[in-house]
């Protein structure tokens, strides 16, 4: 399982969701000015920032957050 958070530079949530992120050793960030972020979030269509996505081992999504920050417990009753 992984959480993959998309973030970018002129996001003023952005700092506030790495800082999430931060918090859990199987999450990934993606920054949308890097070539990585960008392929990553046109894979899964995130079309804004900060997004939350938990995937399985075949990178199936099994919960969303799009466009904002869910709350720890909401990450962790989905990543149990």
């Amino acid at each position: 399982m992984e959480l993959k958070v998309f973030i970018s530079d002129n996001c003023p949530s952005c700092p506030a969701a790495k800082e999430l992120a931060m918090r859990y050793p199987f999450s990934k960030l993606y920054r949308l000015e890097e070539s990585e972020g960008l392929a990553e979030a046109a894979y899964h269509n995130v079309l804004c920032t900060p997004s939350f996505l938990l995937v399985d081992e075949n990178d199936h999504i099994l919960k969303a957050w799009r466009c904002h920050i869910p709350k720890p417990r909401e990450i962790e009753h989905f990543a149990a």
